[in-house]
């Protein structure tokens, strides 16, 4: 990697330098998602500064966003972070929109009979049945969030097999007449379970974000209810707060 010269005279403090060039490296692709930086006495001798100076270059990247520290490998770039607005969207149409390219697995759909909770949650009756599907979701490639999501039965029904792989889910209830009108979400994190982090190709024990969301249609009704974990390294919620 060709390197900027680092300004020893400038009042720039050099660990400043150095993260700005390892940024540019990142942000033009010199140095790729998965690939690992220097070591730190590597990068020490090589630019001739000292280890503190180096580790608070690299600890500036990693607030950034743009590496992450893995037990037995070092540190290693990452893939873009998703930066999402809270709004009632879709993954798949926020990572259109944001020219990432999406694709679904479709990991499990079944009628399921809703539980005392799950009845609550939908406003239907204990039993009846609900649409349980679960879904991989990547954005270009590389694994990004578990979805869950459950519906009551007969919304969706009659489509084709591989209409949840093709677009979102908001998408097909859309086009079959369902006014998505208002959601109630809860965001929150936690530890990946072993199952999680082997669908998300992420290390055990990965913080993963949570997001529960009910969706109702114009009506007051719910059509629809979800449970995701989305990698927290590739993935990050965006909050417009305005004061009253």
């Amino acid at each position: 990697m060709t390197e900027r010269p680092l300004d020893r005279n400038s009042p720039i403090p050099l660990y400043f330098q150095i993260a700005e060039n390892l940024k540019q490296a990142i942000e033009d692709g010199t140095l790729k998602p998965g690939e690992r930086l220097d070591n730190e006495l590597d990068l020490t001798e090589r630019l001739g500064v000292s280890r503190p100076t180096v580790r608070q270059a690299v600890q500036r990247l990693v607030e950034q966003g743009l590496v992450v520290r893995r037990r037995g490998l070092g540190t290693v770039v990452v893939a873009p972070r998703i930066l999402r607005s809270v709004a009632l969207t879709s993954l798949y149409d926020d990572l259109s929109a944001d020219g990432r390219h999406p694709a679904t697995t479709v990991l499990g759909a079944r009628d399921i009979e809703a539980d005392d909770e799950l009845a609550s949650i939908l406003a239907l009756p204990p039993g009846a049945p609900v649409l349980s599907v679960e879904r991989l979701r990547l954005a270009d490639g590389t694994p990004l969030a578990i979805m869950h999501n459950y519906l009551p039965a007969g919304l969706l029904e009659g489509l084709p097999e591989d209409a949840l792989e093709k677009t979102g889910l908001y998408e097909l209830l859309r086009s079959r007449g369902v006014e998505l009108h208002a959601g109630e979400q809860v965001i929150g994190a936690r530890q990946a379970t072993a199952h999680e982090a082997k669908l998300l190709a992420a290390a055990r024990g990965a913080t993963v974000l949570t997001m529960t969301r009910t969706t109702f249609d114009g009506a007051g009704r719910p059509v629809e209810h979800g449970s995701h974990a989305y990698l927290a390294d590739r993935y990050s919620f965006k909050m417009t707060l305005i004061a009253h």
